[in-house]
């Protein structure tokens, strides 16, 4: 990395994020600006007004207009094929509705909740699970939206951890993630607060010193990005990273398995090996394609994901290896879809397959009480 980028990253001030939002794309008009034929700019028109188009200049300068293919745009760019929903494909695909007890909270898992600061992001993703609600409420933070989700959390001395997502809660102002971040710490049976962010991939120059400051307290901080592709991986979001693993927050990777994106083999290793020794981050999730509505041309199949990372097990460091999971409907929960490797069992004798294809007996000798 260059001491160049290391010094605009370091000492970036707020004008610099907020200039990189105002140079990229901010509205369906803006669509005009970009070098798409006459048929796919009125095609991602129509798309865009079905979901909301965002994309900070850092992350449009990355994409390769002479390819149509190329795998950033596929992420943040309008397609035709986002105009034809598929038959079971879900406007709520995980069931955050059924388990919001109040407003901009979601209850699922006992010790944990989500909170919704924001329903706002830096950069909209269309293959996004939540943009039908990002696209609807389009509301921003403000104390009074979030005081009853806090009431919640303050209630139930279960929760142990909030994680903050939405929207992107790093799209916020430091002083309203400050501000969240005091509330929180004065609850006293919190232990940790996890954020689930896209910023440092597509808007890097927002990890500001004041944004890190904002986010450091009591409370233990997990930062979980979510990088797709291994040309995401630039010296802005490494500077980025770096900031935030010296101020002791603890860094993991959320990525997607989408079709034309990352499903090839050599891509998600590239992705993987880097993210954990380049940035420090640790490949967290592998998720399988939600059913988020008109996404089924983004969407492998299981087993393909299954060979996917079934290939990575055996290239890769266990420790650069992310779990390949779905998130079931209606509020089943994050489950790993990873083929076992029990063959069958006898007794105490177990059939296990190794990583080099051989099943093998393996026999339990434990102590008998």
């Amino acid at each position: 990395m260059t001491s160049d980028a290391n010094l605009k990253q370091a000492a970036a001030p707020d004008a610099a994020w907020q200039d990189d939002v105002r140079a990229g794309v901010r509205h369906v008009r803006d669509l005009a600006s970009l070098p798409l034929s006459p048929a796919e700019r009125a095609a991602a028109q129509e798309a865009a007004a079905a979901h909301k188009v965002r994309v900070p200049k850092p992350y449009l300068d990355l994409i390769d207009w002479n390819d149509s293919d190329d795998p950033i745009r596929a992420q943040v760019i309008p397609s035709p094929d986002e105009l034809v929903a598929a038959e079971g494909e879900l406007d709520d695909p995980i069931g955050d509705h059924a388990f919001s007890p109040v407003p901009r909270l979601t209850h699922r898992h006992a010790d944990r909740v989500l909170l919704f600061p924001t329903y706002q992001c830096a950069v909209y993703c269309r293959f996004c699970f939540r943009k039908e609600s990002l696209t609807s409420i389009g509301r921003g933070y403000t104390r009074e939206a979030v005081e009853p989700a806090l009431a919640y959390i303050a209630g139930h001395p279960e929760i142990r951890e909030v994680i903050l997502t939405g929207g992107d809660p790093l799209s916020l102002p430091d002083k309203a993630l400050a501000e969240i971040r005091a509330r929180l710490e004065a609850i006293p049976h919190l232990r940790l607060l996890r954020i689930h962010t896209r910023v440092p991939v597509a808007l890097p120059s927002r990890i500001t010193p004041g944004l890190v400051e904002a986010l450091q307290g009591r409370l233990m901080v997990t930062v979980v990005t979510h990088f797709n592709h291994p040309r995401e991986l630039t010296e802005e979001a490494e500077a980025a990273c770096r900031a935030m693993r010296q101020a002791g927050f603890v860094l993991l990777n959320q990525s997607v398995l989408l079709k034309g994106v990352n499903d090839k083999v050599e891509v998600l290793e590239e992705l993987c090996r880097e993210l954990m020794y380049r940035l420090g981050v640790k490949p967290y999730y592998l998720h399988h394609g939600d059913l988020a509505r008109a996404m089924a041309h983004r969407r492998t199949t299981i087993a393909e994901g299954q060979a996917l990372v079934a290939e990575l097990r055996r290239r890769l460091s266990g420790i650069c290896n992310p779990t390949y999971v779905i998130d079931l409907p209606d509020g089943g929960g994050k489950v790993p879809l990873a083929a076992s490797h029990i063959e069958g069992r006898d007794g105490d004798t177990w059939l296990i397959r190794g990583q080099d294809g051989k099943v093998r007996e393996y026999r339990e000798v434990v102590g008998r009480a």
